[in-house]
């Protein structure tokens, strides 16, 4: 029966061929570190043996010459091997964690695979670290695993075939060890996984929901479901940890058994006078030491249930389908006019959110996009950055439809203040920067002070280098939302979309922001409001009503 190596490790076989110079000196490590021990050790027993038997220090010296420089060479591969091992490793570790927030990236903006954010970042932390022990405790080992007991096999043959034909049947035994229960040793790691991602979203959506859980005195209840989780992960763990010794202990005794084997039947080949006394112990050690690579697989492998299940959650999200193709050439157009022409679309619930869909937007002008919740107008700024495609119908910037313009330029076209924005743990003025990187001081202070954010800034602690914490803990919401304006004016994209940007602001700052719309209406830009206030309508040039059009 043909053996296939099972799809999730397949998988994992694919960024490997990246890395061929890696894994080369990983391989020839490995061998050299296992060669170099099994030679060792066949050094010391042959000494052993000559010394039992009487030998000479003269005839001892070159076995004592070839011991010394097989010990240097097995301690320098030993070191090399780990060091390549884990070199190779880490690099493949790199690449799948960059793989898997390109995954989360093309599901955007909707939930991948239906996982909540914790689970999530345990896949992208935890599933992908777990890889390390098939990167670098059974990729690199599988060429010592094959050639060192092929030596070891050569070397009793050469003691006596008969050695050799009775040890020969341990070696696939040992190497089938991890096999014998393989299935369930799956089985058992996908549901330690599943136990695990619920955990750790349970233990973050705990986090997040600090102040509801306290203001509705739920705390204990939290604490209790958390309690109950954790006990269920420990009952898997202990199931998988029995399994676990199981395995450990038969891979344990095929190589005890290959030695008593070998010894008890070199012993009986010295009594009979077909075997030298003095090459006893060398059949001996080589029994145990050709299987030790093996072994060191067999061990590792031990845990391969829990990397086929954490590959199998890695590379769901590495292979997630783009929500949207980028294969746009065209130029960037030169006018920021939008056209939406007869745009269909639905979420894929059975209940269309746009349906015919009909409005343009003059380049320069400043229109609001109005109707009640779940009318589809947050879902006209998603449609203008290509983060969804519309079910029917074309939207075109320019007179150029959106799907034959590279996803780059568009989002150079496009700036969006979205509703339920985001500020990272950094600095205010870092966070400001995000859509240019590069920009100068003077003109990150621009953009705060036509977002009407450069007063409160600057009466900060640090100013500008004042941290806003996690998801702008610090800062009101009302301040998170004019950073967050300063952030896509920065970018001086030629259209702007506010979706729901003035929720947050007091009568005083709106007034401020409908100034800075002005300006940027004089100044060319094509500005989106999406908005529920009429006072923040106001600032619009007229106003498209979604109702007629939704699918609600």
């Amino acid at each position: 029966m043909r053996f296939a190596l099972p799809q999730e490790l397949q998988g994992l076989l694919v960024p490997v061929r990246a890395q061929r110079a890696r894994l080369a000196r990983a391989l020839l490590a490995c061998l050299l570190a296992q060669a170099a021990t099994l030679a060792a050790l066949a050094c010391a027993a042959w000494l052993a043996g000559q010394a039992i038997a009487g030998a000479g220090m003269a005839a001892l010296r070159p076995g004592f010459v070839a011991l010394a420089f097989a010990a240097a060479a097995a301690a320098l591969g030993r070191w090399w091997q780990s060091h390549a091992a884990h070199d190779l490793a880490f690099a493949l570790i790199e690449t799948l964690q960059l793989g898997i927030y390109d995954g989360l990236e093309r599901a955007a903006p909707t939930r991948v695979l239906g996982r909540r954010t914790g689970e999530l970042a345990a896949i992208a932390t935890a599933d992908a670290e777990l890889m390390e022990m098939f990167y670098a405790h059974m990729l690199g080992d599988l060429v010592g695993a094959v050639a060192v007991p092929l030596a070891g096999l050569c070397a009793l043959a050469w003691l006596h075939p008969a050695l050799a034909l009775l040890w020969l049947p341990f070696a696939p035994a040992l190497a089938a060890a991890p096999l014998w229960r393989a299935r369930r040793a799956v089985a058992q790691g996908a549901r330690q996984a599943r136990a695990l991602g619920r955990l750790n979203a349970d233990v973050v959506e705990g986090i997040q929901a600090q102040r509801e859980l306290a203001a509705f005195g739920r705390q204990r209840r939290w604490l209790a479901r958390m309690a109950r989780a954790t006990q269920a992960v420990g009952a898997l763990q202990r199931r998988a940890a029995a399994r676990a010794g199981i395995e450990q202990a038969l891979a344990d005794a095929v190589p005890a058994l290959a030695v008593l084997a070998v010894a008890s039947l070199a012993g009986w080949l010295v009594a009979q006078g077909r075997l030298d006394a003095a090459l006893l112990p060398l059949a001996v050690v080589l029994a145990g030491a050709a299987l030790a690579p093996i072994a060191e697989v067999a061990q590792a492998a031990r845990r391969l249930g829990d990397v086929r299940a954490g590959a199998q959650r890695v590379l769901a999200i590495l292979r997630q389908p783009a929500r949207v193709r980028d294969t746009g050439q065209a130029v960037r157009p030169a006018m920021a006019d939008v056209c939406f022409d007869d745009v269909h679309f639905g979420y894929g619930t059975g209940q269309p959110v746009l349906r015919g869909a009909s409005f343009a937007i003059r380049a320069g002008e400043c229109v609001a996009l109005a109707g009640p919740s779940g009318a589809g107008k947050t879902t006209c700024a998603h449609l203008l950055l290509r983060l969804v495609e519309p079910d029917a119908g074309a939207i075109r910037i320019g007179g150029t439809d959106l799907r034959d313009l590279p996803l780059a330029t568009l989002r150079a076209l496009v700036a969006v203040v979205p509703q339920d924005l985001h500020l990272f743990d950094a600095s205010v003025a870092d966070n400001i920067r995000l859509g240019r990187p590069g920009a100068s001081m003077a003109e990150v202070r621009e953009a705060a002070r036509l977002a009407r954010a450069h007063g409160f800034i600057a009466a900060l602690p640090q100013g500008y280098g004042t941290r806003c914490g996690e998801r702008g803990a610090q800062l009101s919401r009302g301040e998170r939302q004019r950073i967050a304006i300063a952030r896509a004016l920065l970018v001086d994209a030629p259209i702007l979309v506010l979706d729901e940007a003035t929720a947050s602001l007091d009568a005083r700052s709106e007034a401020a922001i409908g100034t800075a719309i002005g300006l940027l209406k004089r100044r060319g830009r094509t500005v989106v409001l999406i908005a529920h206030r009429p006072s923040t309508m106001r600032h619009a040039d007229r106003v498209v009503s979604l109702q007629d059009c939704s699918g609600g």
